[in-house]
């Protein structure tokens, strides 16, 4: 009888730290995390259930909410999860593919959630700078093609980003120092040149998130113009409550995403748990805040949410 040595080759497995130099206090960390996750998960969930029980919220700007709130749960779903794992339970490994899927999911996640910023602002554009062809020009039909468009956008540009990942040599280092895999942590810890992914990572940053916020830059100078030729103070006032909130938002996910990119890039002197908690802030804050300023700024949203809540 012939005799075959059958060798089974282990998947490779990264160790993913958590926050370094904290981890004594990971249990304590773990709690404004989880709270802030379930206060972002119960806002946005009521957020689309109100729009979806209601016909009157059934608008373009109410469908663009609806969208914003469905990427926010998917981008605090792709990390936190596996973070209380690490926190809770030390259960740090996680596999190759595992990683990688994580990492794809989650930067499309927050290309998605900027191309709905960048439509959103264009919304605000239209309703005020043009707001007789409003319906005609921002028709629900058009603001679903817009967001297939952003989504679509998003894979092209994230999907490379695993891929040259995948072609880097990985070595006895692989811990990564951070609560989810993000591409430049876990380029980081390759025994191979790792030129080629921070330049693409930098060309995406500038390119989609640069061109995206260049965009919004336009549409709110725009309505800034338009608002001042307005001849009333009660318009003036009118039209800009209508952009508090957006702007809130955008101020929200855009600043902290940009510093946590520069400080991965440039902030090799800054301690590695600032870089963690940065990117943790860049991915819970907007989806905690966001149905908050929305429920407060927004007066017919408002209402409806206090009809259900009273009615239930």
């Amino acid at each position: 009888m012939a005799a075959f040595n059958l060798t089974r080759t282990e998947p490779l497995t990264f160790m993913l730290l958590g926050i370094p130099g904290l981890e004594a206090a990971h249990v304590w960390i773990s709690i404004p995390i989880f709270l802030s996750y379930m206060m972002g998960l119960l806002g946005n969930c009521t957020l689309l259930f109100v729009v979806g029980k209601e016909q009157t919220l059934h608008k373009p700007m109410y469908l663009l909410l609806s969208m914003l709130a469905l990427v926010e749960i998917g981008v605090t779903t792709c990390v936190v999860p596996k973070a209380m794992w690490i926190f809770w339970f030390n259960l740090r490994d996680i596999i190759k593919g595992g990683c990688f899927t994580q990492m794809f999911f989650f930067h499309v996640a927050t290309a998605m959630h900027s191309a709905i910023l960048v439509t959103m602002a264009f919304d605000r554009y239209v309703a005020i700078c043009n707001p007789l062809r409003y319906t005609t020009i921002l028709s629900s039909a058009r603001i679903a093609k817009l967001g297939l468009a952003g989504l679509t956008r998003a894979v092209l540009c994230v999907l490379p980003v695993p891929l040259l990942l995948n072609t880097l040599p990985f070595c006895d280092n692989r811990i990564i120092r951070s609560t989810y895999c993000e591409h430049m942590a876990v380029a980081k810890i390759s025994c191979g040149d790792i030129t080629v992914i921070k330049i693409y990572g930098l060309l995406i940053t500038f390119l989609v998130y640069g061109f995206d916020l260049m965009l919004i830059a336009l549409s709110y100078s725009l309505i800034i113009r338009a608002v001042f030729i307005l001849s009333s103070r009660e318009a003036h006032q009118k039209a800009l409550n209508t952009c508090t909130a957006h702007v809130s938002v955008m101020l929200m996910s855009y600043f902290p995403g940009f510093v946590s990119s520069v400080t991965h890039q440039f902030g090799q002197g800054i301690a590695p748990y600032v870089h963690v908690i940065l990117a943790n802030i860049y991915f819970l804050i907007p989806p905690m805040f966001n149905p908050i300023v929305y429920g407060v700024k927004n007066k017919e949203l408002r209402d409806k949410m206090g009809k259900f809540t009273c009615r239930r």
